[in-house]
């Protein structure tokens, strides 16, 4: 079972064209109901979301209903059905950075990235994601970039946080 993933679903995409073996995932897993996190984890690892072309093949293979695999994807909000943006921010959503202005902060960043929390910029550069604690809550408000934690970021801050790290961010005002 393979599945092909060309790109990030958006036009002017740079990433290269991946098939993934499902066959390969499952036999490093395990093949029992019980691996299904796994096996989801396993294949977003590899494409940064979880195919919903993958779905029946991965309920076959675990002996699960179509329904039942969906329904956990649909659960967790870790996992996406559709491409990420290139830049993941994550925005900490929880009290502590709510108290210390991650209110006024997601809304410069929505501003400035063009997007709401869930979606992704239209030339896949970025998607915004709402966290619920980033465990950070000494350097309040905190946000995540990439894999990389920023702690008392300001509107200021995270301009010069995306403009490091793209030349769309420096663009996106």
């Amino acid at each position: 079972m393979s599945v092909r993933h060309s790109g990030n679903g958006h036009p002017d995409s740079s990433r290269d064209s991946i098939e993934i073996n499902l066959d390969e995932i499952i036999s490093s897993v395990g093949d029992r109901p019980d691996s299904l996190m796994p096996l989801l984890h396993a294949v977003q690892d590899r494409l940064g979301y979880v195919p919903p072309d993958a779905v029946p093949s991965i309920a076959r293979a675990l002996n699960l209903s179509r329904a039942e695999v969906h329904g956990v994807i649909s659960f967790y909000h870790d996992f996406r059905t559709e491409p990420p943006g290139h830049s993941i921010v994550r925005v900490c959503r929880a009290e502590s950075c709510q108290a210390m202005g991650a209110v006024e902060l997601a809304a410069h960043i929505q501003k400035r990235l063009g997007i709401e929390f869930g979606q992704t910029s239209a030339d896949g550069g970025y998607t915004l994601e709402p966290v619920y604690c980033l465990g950070n809550c000494a350097c309040s408000p905190a946000i995540v970039v990439g894999d990389d934690l920023h702690g008392r970021v300001t509107s200021e801050r995270f301009d010069e946080i995306i403009s490091a790290i793209s030349p769309r961010g420096r663009e996106a005002r």
